[in-house]
């Protein structure tokens, strides 16, 4: 009789069939058509800022998996997505050296000093585009008018600024952002405008239906948790209708609140970070609930005309927390209690 051999192995013992390389790869493809967007919209610069971030992001991160002698990571596409993610939160016509130095310290303090890959607490783009927010103000407020006629033949004025000075912006070349907009002007742009893309704004934050579609291709494929960027905007739409409910004079619609800025891009593909985001399935809607609804307080209250940015690295603040708090009682065991 042949003995009966039982195999015993540690959990999970179920497992997705897609490796890190494959989801970061996929995203990347599903980032694509909005930066052909982009490059279509603004032009070369957008084109230039685009490779000028990655490229930074790249190197970064071999130069300290070097020095340290880590194994690098950059053939995961990690590096290649966070310069994608931060040219497409910054203005076309932010100088390229600036955008160089946002990327080297987005790799480096969000993401190596947390210990590389799958460590970091804060999207490492995000962080980039905070350091952009403080130390260049002025270059990371000045919009372009989108369309140019001459997008594609020339650089617009600040792209190739020297660095370390303040490029002067060009009145013929700048323009508000919807947000700005109402914000400063009480002007509303049409929300037509604001699904189509047709409108000033970041490199990529302008087509919200774009946006919309590649986030639903990672959904489809299993690659994004669809209940994070549900909660964000389910959260906004909500906040933001009960402010518009009170003063329907002063404060937007809640669809001019999803369209604008870049709440539909951080909704999709920031605040989904799986490394920065809880797992756990309560916690999930606590987070996503949470960014939303902190996106609508800083726009309508807070100095700045946008808000996502920091609401997404605060509910990255919170998710240690959120998922502590939500994690499930294992099955036969009881609700432990802290002791007094």
């Amino acid at each position: 009789m042949t003995p009966l051999k039982i195999e015993l192995k540690t959990s999970p013992h179920l497992k997705q069939s897609g490796s890190v390389e494959q989801i970061m790869r996929h995203v990347t493809y599903a980032l694509l058509p909005i930066c052909a967007f982009s490059v279509y919209h603004f032009g070369i610069s957008a084109l230039a800022l685009m490779i000028t971030t990655v490229v930074t992001c790249v190197l970064t991160e071999s130069l300290f998996a070097k020095l340290s002698g880590k194994r690098s990571s950059v053939s995961d596409f990690s590096a290649v997505i966070t310069g994608l993610l931060l040219a497409l939160t910054l203005p076309p016509s932010f100088p390229l050296w600036m955008a160089a130095l946002s990327g080297f310290i987005g790799i480096a303090l969000a993401k190596v000093m947390f210990g590389g890959m799958g460590y970091n607490l804060f999207n490492p783009a995000l962080v980039g585009r905070a350091f952009a927010q403080a130390a260049f103000p002025v270059s990371v407020s000045t919009w372009t008018v989108p369309g140019h006629p001459d997008r594609f033949t020339e650089f617009l004025p600040s792209t190739l600024a020297m660095p370390f000075t303040t490029p002067a912006p060009v009145d013929a070349w700048t323009t508000a952002t919807p947000l700005a907009q109402w914000k400063f002007e009480g002007v509303h742009v049409e929300t037509w405008s604001l699904f189509t893309g047709m409108t000033p704004g970041s490199v990529g934050e302008t087509s919200a239906i774009l946006i919309l579609l590649c986030g639903l291709y990672l959904i489809a494929r299993g690659m994004m948790n669809w209940r994070i960027p549900a909660a964000v905007l389910g959260s906004a739409f909500v906040t933001a209708s009960v402010f518009y409910w009170m003063d329907p004079t002063f404060y937007p619609t809640p669809w001019f609140v999803l369209l604008s800025g870049g709440m539909m891009l951080g909704a999709m593909f920031m605040a989904s970070d799986m490394i920065a985001s809880p797992i756990t399935r309560s916690g999930i809607w606590i987070y996503g609930i949470l960014i939303g609804f902190l996106a609508v307080i800083i726009r309508f209250f807070g100095g700045l005309p946008e808000g996502i940015m920091y609401a997404i690295l605060l509910g990255n603040a919170m998710a240690p927390l959120i998922e502590r708090i939500t994690q499930p009682r294992p099955y036969g065991t009881r609700k432990r209690r802290d002791a007094v």
